[in-house]
């Protein structure tokens, strides 16, 4: 316990990873892939196309000279960001740090965009609060993206925002950045979802 209470106390550094040759890559690459169903996540090759479009920010999360955890996010627009993947390490899930992380991460610009899960289970649902109190709030739309694996099975999700709900345009606007953008660097070559 004692260690957590330091990693609270500690500053929050988010460092970009370049190439898999930067310190903490083989952790943060493996912390990607067993935090994310299969569909949700790209291949090495994919990710790596991915790093080198400027809108696409690969960040390792750091403590002290430790890789606590990963970001994985692309610049929507001027003013908004879309957190594609958020992963803490599992000993530092209970912590608070994922709450740290966003608040210090929301707190430098002006709007971020993520996706969860229907709230239909009892984790799904303490997701959604989790975001909530956080100051994100979930929009009506319905939603469904595509994976970026094959097979491609499409599945519901739930747009939050931050800090207020998106208009009817801004979603059909970032429903295209995710087509034509995002799953250019997927297992897709001619994605058709997400559309609105």
């Amino acid at each position: 316990m004692r260690q957590i209470k330091n990693y609270m106390e500690s500053n929050i550094q988010f460092i970009p990873f370049n190439s898999p040759t930067n310190k903490g890559w083989d952790e943060a690459w493996e912390l990607y892939q067993n935090s994310f169903p299969y569909k949700e996540i790209r291949s090495l090759e994919d990710h790596l196309q991915a790093m080198k479009d400027p809108r696409f920010a690969a960040e390792g999360i750091w403590l002290d000279d430790k890789l606590i955890g990963i970001f994985y996010y692309w610049r929507w627009r001027n003013e908004f960001y879309y957190g594609e993947h958020l992963a803490i390490i599992p000993e530092l899930r209970n912590a608070n740090m994922g709450s740290k992380v966003l608040t210090q991460f929301c707190a430098k610009i002006k709007g971020v965009i993520l996706e969860i899960d229907p709230p239909i289970d009892d984790i799904s649902k303490r997701r959604k609060v989790f975001y909530e109190r956080l100051g994100f709030v979930a929009n009506p739309q319905e939603y469904l993206h595509p994976s970026f694996r094959e097979p491609f099975l499409t599945h519901q999700l739930v747009l939050m925002s931050y800090p207020a709900l998106l208009t009817n345009d801004e979603i059909r606007e970032f429903a295209d950045f995710i087509r034509e953008v995002v799953l250019r660097y997927s297992e897709h070559r001619n994605p058709t979802l997400p559309k609105l």
